[in-house]
């Protein structure tokens, strides 16, 4: 069996990096920014870090709720295609700012944009 995209990243630490840079992006970027006004950074980061362990294939140690429910109340608030589209970007450039080779940065933007639907609430 081939190894997980978790590992190939680098596992704990490329993850906790990871999270760490993207959501230093996405507060600094007005078009997404509002969205985060009353959330608490400490527990988003966490739980981010143990999803994005889950969905690449890690540990599944992740005890939120499922992306449908845990975005309705920003769809109710806006969140719409162009949000998610700048979060990705945001995912991207992360990725690349972390010299994750290209091919496991499609990797992950593929599994970050099969959420899409969930997160938009479609």
């Amino acid at each position: 069996m081939s190894a997980s995209l978790y590992e190939r990243i680098g596992g704990e630490p490329a993850v906790n990096a990871a999270v760490d840079v993207f959501y230093r992006k996405v507060l600094n970027d007005s078009r997404i920014n509002r969205f985060f006004d009353n959330t608490d950074m400490d527990q988003q980061l966490a739980k981010q870090k143990a999803f994005f362990t889950m969905a690449f294939g890690g540990p599944n140690n992740y005890t939120g709720k499922d992306m449908r429910n845990a975005h309705a109340a920003l769809v109710k608030r806006g969140l719409d295609a162009s949000h998610f589209d700048a979060v990705m970007e945001h995912l991207g450039a992360t990725l690349v700012e972390l010299n994750v080779p290209n091919d496991l940065i499609a990797e992950a933007a593929g599994i970050a944009e099969g959420a899409r639907a969930d997160v938009l609430g479609l």
